[in-house]
Parts: structure tokens; sequence; C-alpha cells
């Protein structure tokens, strides 16, 4: 199925409707509280059924979308900053203010570093 820019943007505006709307001029005291009066309209949406269609967008994501769904990768996708520095003569890279020792053969090559919020990695 094709979507073009009016479909996806008469979508958004269904949801700032039968959901958003609903909720503006009510005062939530927690995000907890917040996010059921969501979920409960989300439901109401999604459960409404379509005006020239059979079926609803639950009925519809269950047939169509739900068995062609992969399950999540085992590990976490973790966000990498990829990067090439020089080693300098005493066999250091700095990286994000710290330096880090690699082989002293590799001492004024060029390496790419890859950096996580838990890992450093230097390929030659």
């Amino acid at each position: 199925m094709t979507y073009d820019k009016a479909k996806a943007e008469k979508g958004v505006q269904d949801v700032q409707q039968r959901i958003l709307a609903p909720l503006r001029r009510r005062t939530f005291f927690s995000l907890m509280e917040l996010n059921e009066a969501i979920q409960w309209l989300l439901i109401q949406y999604n459960e409404r059924p379509f005006q020239k269609l059979p079926g609803s967008r639950r009925s519809l994501f269950l047939s169509l979308d739900k068995p062609a769904l992969k399950p999540l990768p085992e590990q976490r996708y973790e966000y990498a900053e990829w990067f090439k520095a020089r080693v300098n003569i005493d066999y250091h890279v700095a990286v994000d203010g710290h330096y880090y020792s690699v082989p002293y053969q590799l001492v004024r090559q060029e390496v790419e570093v890859r950096l996580t919020a838990t890992i450093v990695e230097c390929f030659h």
C-alpha cells in the first residue's frame, strides 16, 4: 500500500481531532494519568469502523501488518559516532578529551575510531 503526503497529513489531522482535541481542556496531575487517557482514546480510535471500507484500523493491522512483523533484535541498538584520528608519537589517540593507547606500530598512522556511550574502539 502506498501513501502520499495528503493521506499522511489526513492521518495526523484525525489523531489530533480524535485524541488530542478531547484532552485539551482537561488537567492531568501525572504522566500516568495522561497516558491512560490517551490510551483509552487511542483504543477507541483504532476500533472505530472505516466509513468506506470494511473493518477498522485494528482489524486491518491484525490481518495485514502483524503477520509480517519480525521480532526485535536481541541486542539493543547502540548509537555510535565514527571519526578518524592520527596516532600520536606516544602511541595514543585523543578521543573526546581522553587518551587511549593503541599498538606502537601505528604511530603517525590514521585509525578509525568508533565511540559509543560504553566503549571506544580503534580500527586500522
